[in-house]
């Protein structure tokens, strides 16, 4: 392999905000340089299937303790600030996460999924009776805030204010490449809320997610408020956005590929299937840093300790080696098992089962309630990001039931 093949400079995430379709870029990085380098910016790529993988799982030797975003202000040593132990690496990162478990459980999980389908019907239900509206703005971009909000115990006349704020903190205007004044003030607006609901509850406990973080304990070992704190400020900032995402990911390429959907609105019980295939096709979250702990050899090439090490989540997706037909939007796979969009090893996604649970539910309810729907292509508009991919606004027009 020649250092032409190796070095071009054709991929640089900090200025290639996946308005244009990624992947024919991901498929050159896959045939031509399993192993990327941009020298100018500063990192390397991973983009395989088998490798991205088996980098998720290689926690040792590829760090998560300066974080897993591309924004600069989000990377380096204070990132576990903002991304609590998504930018911590073991003893540290298990101890959280393990504590943190002991609240945010599975079994609360499932029992939110009557309350995340009367919060869909009440966003989804008077969007549809106009006809015409946009799924992010009317639904897509509610839904996710608002579960979070019912997890945390955010009294509702409180949930609208801090859903605008949730959407400062991730919005980024074309060519900002990092985080802007507004998403800062946002941030600290929101740090302030929850610090204040965390301190209410320590004097009075209710049955929520906040209440459940300050009796977490493991042999006696108890989360602080900074550490509560952290975590209520990821569930904001990974948890709303990329559900978001993932919402208007799966009404787009439905409506790309409408054939495939006959199943679901046939029964909605089905939904799971749309909800996979969209993570598979068009994930959320296209890209996640690691740092090199040691000096790596991948394809007879030495990565330096102390590098910036991409893993290219939205390529391993589409590896032909991996998914027949990769490059179809295809429902029925049965490869949810596959999937890099939610991570593998210790930092697998720790909110996966909410995310496709609120997907889940909120399609189906628009299948059972919609009988045909079309995207007003002349609307559309994306989300400007270095790893997220999807829409700042999607118009559809529906036929209700």
């Amino acid at each position: 392999m020649t250092e032409a093949l190796i070095d071009p400079v054709i991929f640089n995430p900090y200025d290639y905000d996946f308005h244009d379709d990624p992947y024919p870029t991901y498929q050159r990085l896959r045939d031509e340089s399993p192993i990327y380098h941009n020298k100018d910016v500063g990192f390397w790529a991973l983009s395989r299937h088998s490798d991205v993988q088996s980098a998720f799982k290689d926690n040792k030797r590829l760090s998560s303790a300066n974080g897993v975003s591309l924004d600069p202000a989000a990377y380096g040593p204070h990132a576990h600030y903002v991304m609590s132990f998504l930018a911590m690496d073991d003893p540290r990162h298990m101890r959280l996460r393990q504590l943190v478990s002991r609240g945010f459980t599975p079994r609360r999980v499932a029992e939110m999924d009557g309350r995340i389908l009367e919060l869909t019907r009440q966003h989804l239900t008077p969007a549809l009776a106009s006809g015409e509206f946009d799924w992010i703005s009317e639904v897509a971009g509610k839904l996710p805030m608002d579960v979070i909000s019912e997890l945390m115990g955010v009294p509702e006349p409180d949930r609208a204010e801090l859903r605008r704020k949730a959407d400062l903190v991730v919005h980024r205007e074309d060519g900002v490449l990092d985080v802007p004044p507004a998403a800062v003030e946002a941030s600290i607006s929101l740090m302030g809320y929850y610090k204040d609901m965390i301190a209410e509850r320590r004097r009075s406990r209710t049955d929520d997610l906040t209440s459940a973080l300050l009796d977490a304990e493991i042999d006696g070992d108890k989360l602080s408020d900074q550490e509560i704190l952290g975590f209520m400020f990821l569930m904001v900032v990974a948890g709303n956005e990329t559900t978001t995402k993932l919402l208007g990911n799966a009404l787009y390429w439905g409506s790309h590929n409408r054939d495939q959907l006959s199943p679901v609105f046939d029964d909605p019980d089905r939904a799971s299937e749309w909800v996979d295939e969209t993570l598979r096709y068009d994930t959320s979250s296209q890209i996640v840093a690691r740092t090199t702990v040691v000096d790596l050899e991948y394809y007879g090439r030495c990565v330096p300790a102390g590098e910036k090490m991409l893993l290219l989540i939205g390529s391993a997706n589409r590896d032909s080696d991996v998914f027949e037909d990769a490059d179809e939007f295809r429902l029925g796979r049965g490869a949810s098992n596959k999937l890099a969009s939610f991570g593998a090893g210790v930092h697998f996604c720790l909110g996966a089962h909410l995310a496709k649970l609120e997907a889940k539910i909120a399609l189906a309810e628009f299948a059972r309630q919609v009988s045909d729907y079309e995207v007003d292509e002349s609307g559309i508009e994306r989300v400007h990001s270095t790893n997220v991919r999807g829409f700042a606004a999607l118009p559809v027009k529906v036929q209700v039931r």
